[in-house]
């Protein structure tokens, strides 16, 4: 494909020489113009390249409105409750968060002040449309770094899989064990290739350490930019919750000696492509989240790890400490068929994992999605770091 995202690519490396796959994967996700996410060419559903919780319908915004109307009760019932949603595409889940809020919890949604990350003016535009209605309850900040202090909720739902990613691989030494290399992108004519370099990242070679040896030619993947900006959420959350919904393994089983192809994906229309290198700028690329790292420098960024499940039992949680009263009202055939959708492990309710961290909350019941929750294997306990747990 000869695109003006392509041919940038080609230039910076003939000018620079090999560059990592990480800065490959920000172009073509997120260059300012020509990005897959950035130029807005990303599409969800039916017709798109993915499905994901928002795009079963109103019903999984409904649902955590129950959630965050929860963690305000539990806050004090503040009345400047702030909610921070990042990867916000659309609109759509604000849209149906908002109006469940102002339908079924009055107060709450007069306390509430909903904040929406987003670099991108493409999705501004949209965001500002499906948000119709609202304006005076949403404002647009462009980074982490642009956002005030808050207390309330930071949520995200499928954004730390799309983050840019290291690529490493392991080789054989002269001595007979192995070592990481780390994959760069290089040309061979015009046709983009992948060449093995030594690792000069000094954050990437520091992360390293805490990753298993493997047997050479196994491949996996790093994802330093979550790492920062798990850091960067803790910094800006003065009390109150994070919530990360997202698909991924702990560290154990992230780097199992089965999975050496590690976790990259490349998608578009529902097909899994064969390279990184096919329909650039016109396919989305993800991998798995190594939720240990993140719980790692949660709490070493002050935070504390609540709970974790997977979508199944969180949503399981909720309907039943918080639906009771509202959501079984003249439900029909179309919600019943979203709620299967999200609960169901061959769909979305098993592949979808929840990670709740917390900063200055009195000690409570835990919220309600986390009333089956767990520390599943290789996440830290809440107070220590010992052990916890796409696309279809």
């Amino acid at each position: 494909m000869q695109t003006e995202l392509v041919q940038f690519i080609r230039e910076t490396i003939r000018a620079r020489g090999p560059i990592s796959f990480a800065w490959f994967m920000q172009q073509v996700l997120y260059h300012p113009a020509r990005g897959y996410y950035s130029a807005g060419r990303c599409a969800i559903g039916r017709r798109g390249d993915y499905y994901t919780n928002v795009s079963v319908g109103p019903l999984f915004g409904q649902l955590l409105a129950a959630q965050f109307a929860e963690i305000w009760e539990q806050l004090g019932k503040i009345d400047n409750f702030v909610l921070v949603e990042q990867g916000s595409h659309h609109g759509e889940f604000a849209r149906d968060v908002l109006e469940s809020a102002r339908k079924r919890w009055p107060d709450f949604f007069a306390a509430l002040r909903y904040r929406i990350i987003e670099p991108f003016p493409v999705f501004q535009l949209r965001q500002l449309q499906a948000l119709a209605g609202f304006e005076n309850k949403i404002q647009w900040r462009d980074s982490i770094d642009a956002l005030e202090p808050f207390t309330g909720v930071h949520f995200s739902n499928e954004l730390l899989d799309a983050a840019p990613v290291h690529l490493i691989v392991s080789v054989k030494t002269k001595t007979g064990s192995t070592d990481w290399l780390e994959k760069f992108v290089t040309l061979n004519g015009d046709e983009f290739a992948f060449f093995h370099q030594p690792i000069d990242n000094r954050k990437l070679r520091d992360h390293l350490q805490k990753l298993p040896a493997r047997p050479a030619s196994y491949e996996t993947e790093v994802n330093l930019v979550a790492l920062d900006w798990i850091g960067n959420v803790a910094r800006k959350l003065a009390r109150g919750y994070v919530i990360i919904v997202d698909y991924g393994y702990p560290r154990d089983e992230f780097y199992a000696p089965h999975r050496s192809a590690g976790t990259l994906q490349v998608r578009a229309q529902h097909r899994l492509l064969a390279s990184p290198f096919e329909q650039i700028g016109h396919a989305d690329i993800t991998a798995h989240v190594d939720w240990t790292s993140i719980a790692e420098r949660a709490e070493a960024s002050g935070l504390q790890v609540k709970s974790s499940t997977d979508q199944h039992h969180f949503i399981t949680g909720i309907l039943s400490e918080l639906g009771r009263d509202f959501l079984w009202e003249d439900v029909d055939s179309k919600t019943k068929r979203a709620l299967q959708t999200l609960l169901h492990p061959e769909m979305l309710g098993r592949g979808l994992q929840v990670l709740a961290l917390a900063k200055n909350v009195d000690p409570a019941p835990p919220l309600a999605g986390f009333k089956f929750g767990r520390e599943p294997h290789g996440l830290p306990a809440r107070s220590s770091c010992a052990s916890f747990r796409r696309h279809n």
